[in-house]
Parts: C-alpha cells; structure tokens; sequence
C-alpha cells in the first residue's frame, strides 16, 4: 500500500480592494436614487413653470461639431482646451455640449424656427460639459433648466426670463432670493469702456493674476470678474461700464429694472458682473440664494451670437438654473421635498411556480394605475413582510403555491393583520377599494 501524500492547502492571496473599485471621472458626479425626490421636485416644477409661462421644449445634441463652440470664442486656441472633443474615423471634430446659447441658435436657423414662432421661446434641461479648474461648487458635467427667448431686442423678454426663474425658486419654497443685475452695452458704448478698462489694467499688469494677464488684450471685461484677491483690489477703482452708456443702452437697463420693481422684485446693481463671452449684450444677471454663496440661477442678452455662428444678426436673451446648485441651496435652507406618491402596495411571492403569475398580476394592478413593491429574492413570507413593514406599506397581497392553484390571492391589512382571501379575477378592484 502507497502511503497518500498529506493534502497541502494553498492559500490562495486575497485580491487588492483597488483592483475592484472603479472611480468616477473628476467633477462628474452621479444621480443617486437617494436624490430623486430632490430632481423630481425640481423637474414637475420646471415643467409647470415652463407651460405657465408659455415656453415650448428644445433638446439639442450631446454632441456638436467643435467648431460650434470655438467660433464663437474670443480666443478660439485657449477656448478649446475647455472643450471635451473627439475625432471620428470619418475626420469629424466634435465636442460635448459646452453652453445652451450657441446649440440652440444654431437648431433656430438650421430648422428655421422663425417660421415657427417669433419670438421663439424655449425651454430645455439637460447635462453641460466644461473642461476647467475645479474648485468648490463648481462641476465639469452639470445640469441645467433653461428659458430662451430668440428673435426678439424688447426689453419685455429680458424681464420675463428673470420673472420665469424668479417663479421657478419660489415654487421650490426658496427664500431671500437676491438678483443682481448689470448691463455689458453694446457694439456702439462697449468699445469706449473697453478700452478705459485696458488702459487702467495696463498701468497696473505687474499686479494682475495670469489668466487676468493673458485676457487683458483679447476680453478685459473677464478683469473685473476675476475673485483672485489682488485682482479685486484693483477692479475697486476701475472704470464702471454705467458711465459709459449710449441712450439706447441706458433706456434698455432702465426699462429691464423697471419690469422688475413692478413685479416685486428686489435687486442690487452689480457693476462688476459681465458674461464670459464677448458676444453677449446689454442685460446680465445672476440670482442668489443665501447662506449658499455661489449664484443658483444667471442669465444674459446674447445679441451678437449667431453673427459668428453664421453671419447672421438674431438678437437673443436666455438664462438658467443651475439644478445641483439650486438642491445644494434648498438643503441650506432647510426645504424638504414631499413626495406626491401614489399609496403602494406589497407583493409577497413565495415559491417558484408562484413567480410567474405573480408578475402577470403585478402589471395588472401597474396597468390600472397602483403602484406595486415587490422582492422576491427573500424567499420567506416572514422575510418579505418585514421588509413591507419597513417600508411603512399599509397593504400586502400573498401568493403561494396553492393561490395559484386556486385562482386566488390573500390581501393582508398590515397594520391590523386582518387577511382577507380573494379571486385574482377581482383584485384590482378589490385593491383600490382599499387604497383609495
């Protein structure tokens, strides 16, 4: 007889935990379900408002050609590096979609939807993608809700704009809304002030940050943005645009803060605040939700765009709200969202046979309008009704084996644990008897 060699066990070595975690990209976040009564709050107000104030819907692409976006740029070489690109095989340079304005002006001339209302008024929501420095309360992928008023120069829809988000943050229960407001001039005053703004920046250059430095020549009106300290020391006593206003300018501010005071609305005059490109006209403003101190919503005219979109003059005014911002701003302020659920029901399935008609008589009750929870991967009726209990749900329905045989399901009271037997042929109206 052989002697058996003793069984060696070979421990087998643990895999590292960083092999299996996968992490997001940089600034890019997700939508967690935890969250869905946040975005479903924000997504049937947006909707309201938007039908209230008589806005139709836009989708534009995720994509468009990158040369969309860089025309329109005041430095189209340094602007690209904020877009997310790529090649296709066929030659093709697209980018994600790096603002609203410009997509949406290109969809109103491409699909001429001037003939379709004038002015159009639009409304979107959806994802935005940027390329930049992070830092707090900022994100290289954010979603939007968005009102565009296209085709029209009346200071009337600058108003509305800023009214339909006003509308919007106050359904929403937030409070102590703060606007503040500016006018960038036009084609005819804008040149003057840019150039005091040049001359007193250039006497003081040794002091200015880097991107300050570089925007100097090619978009000084970024200088007096800049939240570097030693840039918000100078911009103290920089030239102020207000100064330097042509009539049509100062009548056209005039009439945007009027429309405002008449529809009880506070504002504050920031003369510091112009838009990031220098296609922009006239109207700019952002709006703010204390203690929360980045803005929630902004907006600008946006005049000159479709002439470097297509040499074409198409006077337009728009604004948005930032959705992660305004969540972050109703968490600050303490808003809970409610949810306006339809009452829910458990469906306890125990045994395999039971699986099958059990989801024919789930969508069933889904079809006629109830909403239905079930978890058939706890196998026990103890361990299923728990979990219903948990779930504070006020009314079970119980199917084994011999309910199928039976044509029959067992509705149980949960919280008096009366049960009562029915034939399934009657069980969607026996339900609603019962939860409505």
């Amino acid at each position: 007889m052989f002697n058996k060699k003793p069984k060696i066990k070979i421990k087998k070595s643990p895999r590292l935990v960083k092999d299996l975690v996968f992490e997001g990209v940089n600034g890019m976040s997700d939508i967690l379900p935890r969250e869905q009564e946040w975005r479903r709050m924000i997504w049937q107000t947006g909707q309201a408002i938007s039908e209230l104030h008589d806005f139709y819907f836009i989708e534009t692409p995720l994509l468009e050609n990158s040369n969309l976006f860089t025309s329109v740029a005041n430095d189209p070489v340094d602007f690209e590096k904020k877009l997310y690109t790529l090649k296709t095989g066929e030659g093709e340079k697209l980018a994600l979609r790096f603002d609203a304005h410009t997509p949406i002006l290109r969809s109103y001339l491409e699909n001429r939807l001037a003939y379709f209302a004038s002015p159009l008024k639009v409304y979107h929501t959806g994802p935005f993608f940027r390329h930049i420095k992070m830092k707090p309360g900022f994100s290289r992928q954010f979603h939007v809700w968005g009102f565009e008023v296209v085709g029209e120069t009346d200071s009337i829809y600058d108003g509305e704009i800023i009214l339909a988000i006003f509308d919007f943050l106050r359904a929403l229960k937030i409070k102590n809304l703060i606007l503040k407001i500016n006018t960038s001039g036009c084609r005819v005053c804008r040149p003057a002030f840019k150039q005091k703004l040049k001359n007193y920046y250039r006497d003081r250059k040794d002091e200015l940050c880097k991107d300050c430095e570089r925007n100097l020549d090619t978009n000084p009106l970024t200088l007096v943005r800049c939240e570097e300290s030693v840039c918000r020391a100078l911009r103290e006593k920089s030239p102020i645009v207000l100064d330097y206003l042509c009539q049509n300018c100062n009548n056209h501010l005039k009439a945007v803060l009027e429309l405002v005071e008449d529809n009880g609305i506070g504002y504050e005059p920031d003369p510091y605040l112009f838009p990031e490109n220098d296609s922009s006209s006239r109207t700019v403003f952002e709006i703010f939700a204390p203690p929360f101190e980045l803005p929630v919503a902004s907006g600008c005219r946006y005049d000159y765009l479709a002439e470097k979109v297509c040499d074409r003059a198409v006077p337009a005014v728009g604004g948005a709200l930032g959705l992660e911002r305004v969540v972050e701003a109703m968490k600050r302020q303490e808003i809970v969202p409610h949810a306006k659920l339809k009452p829910k029901i458990f469906f306890v399935v125990i045994g395999d046979q039971a699986k099958k008609f059990a989801l024919k008589l789930m969508n069933q009750l889904r079809s006629s309008g109830v909403a239905v929870i079930e978890v058939v991967g706890k196998k026990t009726l103890k361990a299923q009704l728990k979990i219903a209990e948990r779930m504070n749900i006020s009314l079970a329905l119980i199917l084994g084996q011999k309910e199928v045989y039976e044509g029959t399901v067992i509705i149980r009271d949960m919280i008096s644990s009366v049960q009562e037997t029915v034939v399934t042929d009657r069980l969607v109206e026996e339900v609603k008897k019962r939860i409505h």
